[in-house]
């Protein structure tokens, strides 16, 4: 699509807008700290000294390029469909959220920032950053809502080993929203020391920019190897969307090609408020967290309880650059429930010997349900971002769900 040739010229505009979604919503003083912030991000992301060391970084430490794989047997007992899967379970940590929590605690080191500060939900970006904290000696403080540190018990136990303090957020659902909502607060306490590393496509700008540059990795990674692998572009891309940062990872590198977007919401348990959040399919226009996108609200037109049995997804908005791209009609947004992400997560440990992350598991189960979908002649080709590993999930899973026998019964009635 030539339209998307000079994309990342254009998108975000200087005020951090993406079309009507995006800029920064904040108190003068905030705004204050943002603007020192995105000019450190705008010079320092243009040094050759700050780009060498992120590569090097990438390469020796997280052990990038993560591979594509091709998904057979999965693909095999589906029938009339290749699927693939970018494997940013095996960046280090497990997930693709060291990708831009290295290169934020980066930018807090030219900025001569003693501590980072963010928030997590899964417990993937608050693991990622305290590893990044650990690398590069800094204090690290991580706000998870009491609710995701029961569930995710096992990311806990590794910010804690990595050196960095978990705070336990017991306001509201004591779930994602809540654990931002902490650490904004703590961030007013003391700007000068402390940069808040935000872990997602989200927040005020510079963030949305900031992150997806760095998270944009992936998608070059993925189009290069894929390619190499097939000899074409991939038929669709995608990746679940919670934030959404592994998508705008991945999508970033196909902007410009002929294959489909989707990013894949959590349906959760239904249509009704509090039983997803699924933000960009049944939610409007509004302002949380210092930026505008498509929020779920309330009768009182506030941020709406959401839940997903993926900790990762369970937030009431969604990057501002995804309500831009469902706009324009470039990313096509589709929504996974809790029943059939339950099922990717089990065939694909099964069929494959991958135990993803709750949260890629919308995107395999979007994958799957293409796949069965696909009655035509030509086989589907599908590349899945699978933006985590499933250890941090697995107590939970199998305390709650045990070992799939219903899931995989099903699954193999269905072929």
């Amino acid at each position: 699509m030539n339209s998307y040739e000079n994309y990342f010229k254009h998108e975000p505009d200087h005020n951090g807008n993406f079309g009507p979604y995006g800029g920064s919503y904040v108190s003068p003083e905030l705004n204050k700290i943002m603007e020192e912030i995105r000019d450190a991000y705008e010079t320092i992301s243009k040094s050759q000294k700050f780009v060498s060391e992120l590569r090097a970084i990438r390469k020796h430490f997280q052990g990038r390029p993560t591979p594509v794989y091709h998904a057979q047997r999965l693909s095999e007992r589906l029938g009339n469909c290749q699927i693939y899967l970018k494997r940013e379970d095996l960046n280090h940590t497990g997930a693709h959220k060291l990708n831009h929590c290295m290169g934020e605690a980066l930018l807090a080191k030219y900025m001569g920032k003693k501590k980072i500060i963010a928030e997590t939900g899964a417990g993937q970006h608050g693991v990622a950053l305290a590893t990044a904290a650990a690398y590069f000696n800094l204090e690290c403080d991580i706000y998870m809502g009491e609710v995701d540190i029961e569930k995710q018990a096992p990311n806990v136990s590794r910010m804690k080993l990595l050196g960095a303090r978990v705070v336990p957020v017991s306001a509201g659902l004591k779930t994602l929203k809540e654990a931002v909502d902490a650490c904004f607060a703590a961030y007013l306490e003391d700007p000068v020391n402390q940069i808040y590393c935000i872990g997602s496509v989200v927040g005020p700008h510079p963030f949305p920019q900031m992150v997806r540059d760095f998270q944009h990795v992936i998608g070059v990674e993925a189009r290069e190897q894929f390619f190499e692998m097939v000899g074409e572009d991939p038929d669709v891309v995608t990746a679940c969307v919670g934030g959404g940062s592994n998508a705008i990872g991945i999508f970033s590198g196909f902007l410009d090609s002929c294959s489909e977007l989707h990013g894949v919401e959590p349906l959760g348990r239904g249509e009704q408020i509090g039983d997803n959040a699924a933000s960009l399919t049944y939610g409007s226009e509004g302002i949380m967290h210092g930026f505008n996108s498509i929020m779920l609200k309330d009768k009182d037109g506030g941020p709406a309880p959401v839940y997903s049995v993926a900790s990762g997804l369970d937030y009431p908005s969604t990057g501002p650059e995804h309500a831009f791209l469902r706009d324009t009609g470039r990313a096509k947004y589709f929504t996974i429930d809790d029943e059939h992400a339950l099922e990717a997560f089990y065939v694909l440990s099964r069929l494959e010997g991958i135990i993803p992350a709750l949260e890629s598991s919308h995107a395999v189960a979007h994958a799957m349900r293409l796949a069965r979908e696909n009655t035509g002649k030509r086989p589907l080709s599908i590349l899945v971002n699978l933006s985590g590993r499933g250890d941090k999930d697995m107590d939970y899973i199998i305390s709650h769900f045990g070992f799939g026998e219903k899931y995989l019964e099903k699954f193999n009635s269905l072929g």
